[in-house]
C-alpha cells in the first residue's frame, strides 16, 4: 500500500532501512545518510505493507517547472512485484496536480553495471527518455544518465 510519509523521522528511518538493503546500489555509507536526512524535508511516499517498508521514493523541486526523483528504492526481495510502478505513479499524480510540467531522473548510464541496467530498464518501462550522459558528473565509473518525462 503506496501511503505519503509526513514524519520527518519516519522519512529517514524508511530511507535508511531501504537503502541499506541495497548495497549495489547504495554502496556508500556516507551517501545513504545524506539521502536519509535531505529526504526528510522533501515529499516521501512508501509502500509498507504489514509494518514493513518495502520501497520509498522522494520528490525534489529542481525547478519552478521541473521535479526529480530525488531517490528511490525497492528492497530486492521486493522486486517485480509492480511496487516501484505504484510509487512511480504516486509520484506523478503528485507531481502533476502540483502543476510541474517536468520529470528528471539520474541514475548510472546502461551498460556500466547489470544492477544499473535493471534501473535504466525501470524508468525507460515508466516513460522516462534519455536527455544526456554527463560523463564526468559523478566520476568515469559512474557516468551519470539524466531521463526526462514530460507530464501530460
Amino acid at each position: 500500500m503506496i501511503k505519503k510519509i509526513d514524519n520527518k523521522k519516519e522519512k529517514e528511518k524508511i530511507c535508511m532501512e531501504v537503502l541499506e538493503a541495497l548495497p549495489e546500489w547504495f554502496e556508500i555509507p556516507e551517501s545513504r545518510v545524506s539521502y536519509a536526512k535531505e529526504s526528510r524535508e522533501l515529499p516521501f511516499f512508501a509502500d509498507v505493507g504489514n509494518e514493513i517498508a518495502r520501497g520509498f521514493i522522494v520528490m525534489k523541486e529542481t525547478s519552478h517547472y521541473t521535479v526529480e526523483i530525488y531517490v528511490m528504492g525497492v528492497k530486492k526481495e521486493y522486486h517485480r512485484l509492480g511496487i516501484g510502478s505504484e510509487l512511480f505513479e504516486a509520484f506523478y499524480q503528485t507531481a502533476k496536480e502540483k502543476g510541474y510540467e517536468f520529470i528528471q531522473v539520474k541514475t548510472v548510464r546502461k551498460g556500466m553495471y547489470p544492477d544499473y541496467d535493471l534501473t535504466n530498464a525501470f524508468y525507460q518501462k515508466v516513460g522516462f527518455r534519455e536527455l544526456e550522459c554527463m560523463e564526468s558528473l559523478w566520476d568515469e565509473a559512474n557516468p551519470c544518465q539524466v531521463y526526462v518525462m514530460a507530464i501530460s
